[in-house]
């Protein structure tokens, strides 16, 4: 018999998970794991949880929550050289991370993905001693994801992050910054830096629509200073997935990038508060194995 662990955050997708608990246990005995349950009950509770399932050898971890969850189970597998595979069942509001891998959002698909997909491999960033699987960035307009209060995100989900972005809007400003990456050097002042290993970042999916999972590169994307109406321009061609062609936005593939700033500036880390410049990201290429749906023959 393979061993599974369940780490789920109770709060995440409108808390419907633990209802559905009993039958998920029971679907993964029939698959052949003895499965246990872990049940978070406050931030940083996750990554603990995932490091005692390294430390009992696991086969398989199964993070049940939102990108700032699998983030936390993630950095505590990384701890470890021999790490279980990972699951994931997505609960949070915008699930950027397991959209870009074609997991669907309802729970017993997901499941399905996990009990009868195949393993894959994909690139994993490294910042700080801090890890991340989707997104990295700075500018005030990226800190809506982990500003919205979580409550706010349960009742009402994704349009709380509209809610908390139109409160932002006049804070946003430009700030200057300098990009070292691979061989060349960036400096100006934006009004913000994404560095992407997906194409889904904060819920839009064309943002960078030529991003691959396994490449060992990042998709760094910088938005040079513009004035709010030009701002809100950017946006709207970020939804059809034409932004690329503003000129005041710079698109760069790099597997190791070094960003600092003589300002002080929050960084965000898949959605959540991740520190301040100056910051050293590396690609991890192929370092994470996970549940994928099985390709088509």
């Amino acid at each position: 018999m393979k061993t599974a662990r369940i780490i789920y955050n109770p709060t995440a997708g409108k808390e419907t998970f633990q209802a559905e608990l009993p039958e998920i246990l029971s679907r993964l005995e029939d698959a052949g794991y003895i499965t246990s349950a872990h049940r978070t009950t406050e931030k940083g509770d996750a990554t603990v949880a995932a490091k005692q399932a390294c430390k009992l050898k696991f086969d398989l971890v199964i993070a049940v929550g939102g990108d700032g969850t699998v983030n936390e189970v993630i950095n505590g597998l990384f701890q470890f050289e021999q790490r279980p595979t990972l699951g994931v069942i997505p609960m949070g509001t915008v699930n950027d991370f397991t959209r870009a891998l074609g997991i669907p959002s309802n729970i017993f698909e997901a499941l399905d993905v996990i009990i009868n997909g195949e393993n894959g491999n994909i690139d994993i960033g490294h910042m700080n001693g801090k890890y991340f699987m989707n997104i990295a960035g700075a500018g005030k307009i990226t800190e809506v994801s982990y500003e919205a209060p979580s409550r706010l995100k349960t009742v009402i989900g994704s349009l709380a992050y509209y809610v908390k972005g139109i409160e932002l809007i006049p804070q946003i400003s430009a700030f200057p910054i300098r990009i070292e990456y691979d061989d060349e050097v960036y400096t100006g002042k934006v009004m913000l830096f994404l560095i992407g290993l997906t194409n889904s970042i904060g819920g839009f999916e064309k943002l960078v629509p030529d991003a691959k999972l396994d490449d060992g590169k990042f998709s760094i994307l910088i938005l040079e200073e513009v004035n709010l109406a030009e701002l809100a321009h950017v946006l709207t061609l970020a939804m059809r997935g034409e932004h690329l062609k503003h000129s005041k936005v710079k698109f760069i593939s790099a597997s190791s990038v070094n960003v600092s700033s003589y300002e002080t500036v929050q960084l965000n880390l898949d959605g959540e508060y991740g520190g301040r410049l100056p910051a050293q990201f590396k690609n991890l290429k192929q370092a994470l194995e996970i549940r994928m749906k099985k390709e088509a023959d």
